[in-house]
């Protein structure tokens, strides 16, 4: 894993284990995110892509865009089209 992933795991797992139980181990974290995920593989196989993901999105509405995404999301299709030809800035 990249330093930078790991820094934004454990920036994003800090408020997240603390507002959750202090008190878990480690791996009772790691299995409770995996199964707000709905991750049913065992733990090994969990990727970091998922923690990153569910830690981002964890008390969001489940409608909501992606974070990364966000920043090109577009409510009407018909402007989001006119803006990737370049018609629309």
């Amino acid at each position: 894993m990249k330093c930078h992933r790991l820094n934004e795991v454990l920036e994003l797992l800090q408020p997240y284990w603390s507002n959750k139980d202090p008190e878990m181990s480690l791996m009772q974290i790691l299995q409770a995110i995996a199964d707000e995920a709905g991750f049913e593989k065992p733990l090994t196989e969990l990727s970091d892509e998922v923690i990153i993901y569910q830690l981002k999105m964890h008390g969001k509405d489940k409608h909501e865009p992606i974070p990364g995404i966000k920043k090109d999301y577009e409510e009407d299709f018909k402007t989001a089209l006119l803006k990737a030809r370049g018609i629309l800035k």
